[in-house]
């Protein structure tokens, strides 16, 4: 992992990010859920269980790290035992990944959409590599990539830190690890991820959202160099 001093933004041909708690703020997001799931469930008691689903779902994925497995977009739901496949998909595919994108647009991070703008406007490829599915998150964020990978996808199978999806999308691009920027969240996962990868890592600063200038400074220094002349 790198610092965010150290980026040398003349030898970056690709910027891959993470996008849960990467390109919006999980804790914003998960406030404006808590009280839908609330408000939803008080109404429906006898449906409860659907909640502990969601937190048996989670957990089992946390348990996880690295896993590879055939099959693993349908695997992942066998993990909740005590419950019926075709349930806890449903629930899980509601909950997690439909419900909350109405409300990504005003999660994603200040300054992301410009520093994607940034990046475009340099001709820099943009790669999105996350655990879960991330076209429909992207869209409802307004952000778009050049190429996207989730852990899940067949020719992947595998989850964070395993460096698989890193490995192909430098491949699909190519060219290697050592041109690319991999931007995450946790050090535990991304960066490791990164590391095994090979390619240089940068974590997003923990910064209040209303203060939160992480994009901000990266689209400067990316700015800086496009403008600073070259010295012979």
């Amino acid at each position: 992992m790198i610092s965010l001093e150290k980026v040398d933004w003349e030898s970056v041909k690709a910027v891959i990010f993470d996008v849960d708690g990467t390109l919006y703020n999980q804790s914003r997001l998960r406030s404006k859920m808590l009280f839908d799931l609330l408000g939803y469930y008080a109404l429906r008691p006898w449906r409860l269980q659907e909640m502990r689903i969601l937190q048996k779902f989670r957990s089992e994925r946390e348990k996880r790290p690295g896993q590879s497995i055939p099959d693993l977009q349908n695997a992942q739901y066998t993990w909740c035992t005590d419950y019926p496949f075709e349930k806890v998909k449903r629930v899980v595919d509601y909950w997690m990944f439909h419900h909350p994108n109405q409300y990504l647009a005003s999660c994603v991070y200040p300054g992301a959409q410009s520093f994607f703008s940034a990046l475009r406007q340099r001709g820099i490829t943009i790669g999105i590599y996350s655990d879960y599915p991330a076209q429909d998150k992207l869209d409802a964020m307004n952000l778009a990539a050049d190429i996207i990978v989730s852990s899940t996808d067949p020719h992947i199978n595998h989850l964070k830190p395993a460096p698989q999806g890193l490995l192909y999308l430098t491949a699909e691009l190519g060219i290697s690890p050592a041109e690319c920027l991999f931007i995450g969240d946790r050090p535990e996962l991304d960066g490791v991820c990164a590391e095994r990868a090979g390619m240089p890592c940068l974590i997003v600063d923990k910064q209040p959202f209303d203060q939160f200038t992480f994009y901000k400074q990266l689209e400067n220094q990316l700015v800086a160099t496009l403008t600073t002349p070259a010295h012979g």
